[in-house]
């Protein structure tokens, strides 16, 4: 389904038009125990179907080497594989916590409740040296970054299709296998969030280099100045922008509560596309203030009176306060109050 959104911003803006929608997947429960070993030999993950390929960050351009990832998930662990094209497979960091993406990586990202705070994100280089965070919000906002924080019982195992570190040879690529246990993501001890026929907003990213031979070792390649060159982030739904931190843009994965080789439908919500809207007159209004040094006190300084979501004219209504906004949008589709506060958090009132 094509979602569109369709602004006409004041003096100064150019027009909007977004016509991508993330990428969705259905992850099916596990028809028998999951070995996490980095190979793909249950019946369930061959069951399972692979994700579209991955795309450049900004959605532009199809990445020089394929990735794609398949999901399962029983009553314990949410399950990962992933399988990365790549004929120089390298890695040297080896101490936990550190930053991993300064190797080639494969990251996660999950935000269970769907409003972009408190967040979870996993790095795991081709070592399997493990970088796990949890994000109170983006960046954006000032967020609070917990380093320390660990998925405990976290399983994950890589299976080489080649020779890692070996300058000498082309390989294939590496798989990639993850099992993160759901208790691990509780924000509180008596919750239950086994995400049982509903949705979480997830992405997956892949961080690639171009590297060099130095004495035989693979290093990240520099310019002529001694300066590291980009990176390349290939994920598997695309954000628009070279930055990973916008949970607004990730994908939906459904957790089906049917064993793998049943068949399910999702559908992403109407309101969805409502809160999209939200998400970019926040944006708008944030460029607002840093152009202006105040808050916009009237929609029209931000955008024309039409905003339409799939033919249906939204009203979004700006309320200041002290420290900051809000803009509200009553859904056409459920007729709940859609609020979004001035640091992004997106609430919902019935």
């Amino acid at each position: 389904m094509c979602v569109v959104f369709s602004f006409v911003y004041a003096v100064g803006y150019a027009q909007f038009n977004q016509n991508r929608t993330p990428e969705q997947y259905i992850a099916y429960k596990t028809l028998e125990p999951i070995v996490i070993d980095g190979y793909d030999s249950e019946t369930s993950w061959n069951k399972a179907e692979w994700t579209s390929l991955f795309m450049d960050i900004e959605g532009h351009r199809k990445p020089q080497y394929d990735t794609q990832v398949k999901m399962l998930w029983d009553d314990q662990y949410y399950y990962i594989l992933a399988r990365m094209e790549e004929p120089h497979v390298w890695a040297d960091l080896k101490q936990r916590d550190t930053i991993i993406y300064y190797n080639n990586d494969f990251e996660v990202f999950i935000d269970p409740d769907n409003d972009t705070f408190n967040y979870y994100e996993l790095e795991i280089n081709a070592l399997n040296t493990v970088w796990d965070l949890f994000l109170s919000k983006p960046y954006r906002e000032d967020s609070i970054v917990l380093n320390d924080y660990t998925i405990t019982g976290l399983q994950s195992a890589v299976a080489i299709e080649g020779t890692l570190n070996n300058s000498n040879d082309i390989d294939t690529g590496w798989v990639l296998e993850i099992a993160i246990p759901f208790a691990a993501l509780k924000t509180s001890y008596f919750q239950d969030n086994l995400p049982v026929d509903t949705f979480w907003r997830v992405n997956f990213s892949r961080v690639n280099w171009q590297h060099d031979l130095v004495n035989g070792r693979y290093m990240r390649k520099k310019d002529s100045n001694g300066k590291f060159l980009p990176e390349y982030n290939w994920v598997w739904s695309p954000i628009g922008v070279v930055n990973m931190h916008e949970p607004e843009n990730w994908g939906y994965v459904y957790f089906s509560s049917k064993k793998i080789g049943s068949q399910d439908v999702f559908k992403i919500p109407q309101d969805e596309k409502v809160k999209a809207a939200l998400y970019h007159l926040y944006k708008v209004q944030k460029d607002y203030y840093s152009r202006h040094k105040k808050w916009s006190e009237s929609i029209e300084n931000l955008t024309s009176k039409v905003i339409k979501v799939d033919g249906q004219v939204l009203k979004p209504k700006i309320d200041n306060h002290l420290t900051g906004f809000n803009i509200s949008i009553i859904s056409p589709y459920s007729e709940k109050t859609l609020i979004i506060k001035e640091d992004g958090e997106i609430i919902s009132k019935d």
